[in-house]
């Protein structure tokens, strides 16, 4: 079976590549695992000064597969406090990485896939590019994202995009200060690459991972207690009649009537 995460090193640059294209890259708990493991295994990395993280195919990810959201239905609380935790700990190891962290976005990042790139440090996306944290038109709640997405976009446009559950462009989401940079898809990959290179070249290692401690720290002082929450939170929806229900017509392929 192939890897779901490859890795590669190349001029001080760590690519780490989501690789499950026929899944359209979607997260389950093995994924979710092994890029965890890829992001400490480039955070201990001597020769690694900057990550890029990228995937195969034409979907960057669709959000949880639907294995892993019918295993969901049956988990029981503490099993699901336990996954939380896990998506807790990949969002926070790439939060918190001592190096600097560029997703390319590359297709669509829908609901845990748009949570996975809102945590990079910078974003370049595609203009065919799409996001959306669709999470509340099947039952469920962007718990975990929520926490870092209201440090990168003001209050009006958090509550507009977790609370409708749109999709919306990748011009969109620069509007919204979520990503950084929309680049063509043909130019994409070498664009990624020079603006990684120049952060190798002209800054120091260190002060790289100091600037980014300082920048979390000083603007989401109390994260760690709102990811506690946020994965209760978590635990706790997935119990509810709404998620049952919304899980089940999204399985089926079924019109839910909320």
């Amino acid at each position: 079976m192939d890897n779901l995460v490859l890795y590669n090193v190349e001029n001080r640059i760590a690519t780490i590549t989501i690789n499950r294209p026929e899944k359209r890259n979607a997260l389950n708990p093995q994924l979710i695992s092994e890029l965890t493991e890829t992001f400490i295994r480039a955070s201990e990395d001597n020769g690694v000064k900057i990550v890029v993280l990228k995937a195969n195919g034409g979907t960057f990810s669709a959000g949880a597969d639907l294995e892993y959201l019918q295993q969901l239905q049956n988990n029981t609380f503490e099993e699901n406090v336990v996954d939380s935790n896990n998506l807790k700990k990949l969002f926070t190891t790439i939060y918190y990485l001592p190096k600097v962290v560029i997703a390319q976005i590359e297709g669509h990042a829908i609901a845990g896939g748009c949570g996975l790139a809102t945590i990079c440090d910078i974003i370049f996306a595609t203009p065919e590019s799409n996001f959306g944290y669709t999470e509340v038109k099947i039952g469920f709640v962007p718990a975990i994202v929520s926490c870092f997405l209201k440090q990168k976009v003001n209050e009006t446009i958090a509550k507009e995009i977790l609370l409708t559950g749109q999709t919306f462009s990748a011009d969109k989401a620069l509007q919204y200060n979520l990503i950084n940079y929309v680049t063509n898809s043909s130019e994409i990959h070498q664009t990624v690459k020079k603006f990684a290179l120049s952060l190798c070249k002209e800054s120091s290692g260190n002060s790289l991972m100091i600037t980014k401690q300082l920048i979390n720290q000083t603007t989401n002082p109390l994260l760690e207690k709102s990811l506690e929450f946020a994965v209760q939170i978590n635990a706790r929806v997935r119990e509810s009649k709404d998620f049952k229900k919304g899980i089940a017509s999204f399985l089926n392929k079924e019109k839910i009537n909320w």
